[in-house]
């Protein structure tokens, strides 16, 4: 009599499906609060556009009203119609600082990355760190020191001096930034570079920046960001000729009172340019800051 062997039904499932199933629950769990998270924060920006949409009436109405007309009005008034200040000089130099700071920033910052991570030299972790120290002074303690300063130099008002002082405030997180970029850039590719007779701005330009290039648009955004919105310097040290873009939102805030749709108006033509230079380098900003968080 022959042995006959008994076949198994196959399992419908196994102990490893069960972590599986688990990471995609966690996972889909994460994602439901980022989307929740993402609509918090866009729910401001959402009521803003609209209001700036909505009559003075209309937007001081308490409760608001979802179903008020729309209007034009607070664009128009923003931008002049009524025979106000036209808002093009403040937006002019606001992109001029923060574009030529930005640019500064970027030739500045490049090779004292690549000194502190491709060619380290020594006790780069100390000079860092001083980068770094430099940020927890408090911006009110030197404005004193910078408002006599340009006040005796004859740079009041003047938006080179704006350039000059972005560029110094943004130096060191853009180094220490761009230091932790340029720390993945294979040395190999440089030493061929160096084998082939390249010089030191031949390798930045040509070598180190096309690799580094997502990490360099995530860092000159940032510093675009902090350069177009910065405020304090600017009310302090301009007046008509230099006034950029927040200075003249300010302007909207006066004794008669506050003019909540025009505001509205103002603050969303003032942000666009923010978004639209975030939207264009989203894709290279995800990429910049995730740079080197996989090995």
């Amino acid at each position: 009599m022959s042995a006959t062997t008994a076949v198994r039904p196959a399992a419908t499932g196994t102990a490893t499906d069960k972590p599986v199933r688990a990471r995609r629950k966690a996972g889909a769990g994460l994602g439901l609060v980022a989307w929740l998270a993402g609509v918090v924060f866009f729910l401001p920006i959402a009521w803003m556009a609209l209001t700036s949409f909505h009559s003075e009436e209309d937007a001081a109405a308490n409760p608001p009203s979802f179903a008020a007309s729309l209007t034009l009005d607070g664009y128009r008034e923003f931008f002049g119609a009524d025979g106000g200040a036209s808002p093009w000089p403040a937006l002019i130099n606001s992109a001029v600082a923060s574009v030529a700071s930005t640019l500064l920033v970027l030739v500045l910052a490049l090779p004292a990355a690549y000194a502190l991570s491709i060619r380290p030299v020594k006790r780069w972790t100390d000079v860092l760190f001083f980068f770094l120290s430099t940020k927890m002074l408090p911006v009110v303690a030197g404005l004193l020191p910078i408002y006599l300063f340009a006040k005796n130099t004859d740079m009041l008002d003047n938006i080179w001096l704006l350039v000059i002082l972005y560029t110094s405030m943004n130096l060191p997180i853009a180094v220490w930034m761009m230091q932790s970029f340029l720390a993945e850039v294979p040395v190999a590719i440089i030493e061929a570079a160096r084998v082939d007779g390249a010089k030191l701005p031949t390798i930045l330009a040509r070598v180190v920046a096309p690799i580094a290039l997502p990490g360099i648009a995530a860092t000159s955004l940032i510093c675009f960001i902090f350069s177009w919105n910065e405020l304090l310097f600017a009310r302090v040290l301009t007046g008509v000729v230099a006034e950029t873009a927040p200075v003249f939102l300010t302007g909207f805030i006066t004794s008669q009172g506050l003019f909540l749709a025009k505001v509205c108006a103002a603050s969303l033509v003032i942000s666009l340019p923010v978004l639209a230079a975030g939207f264009a380098a989203q894709d290279k900003l995800v990429q910049g800051l995730s740079l080197g968080a996989v090995k």
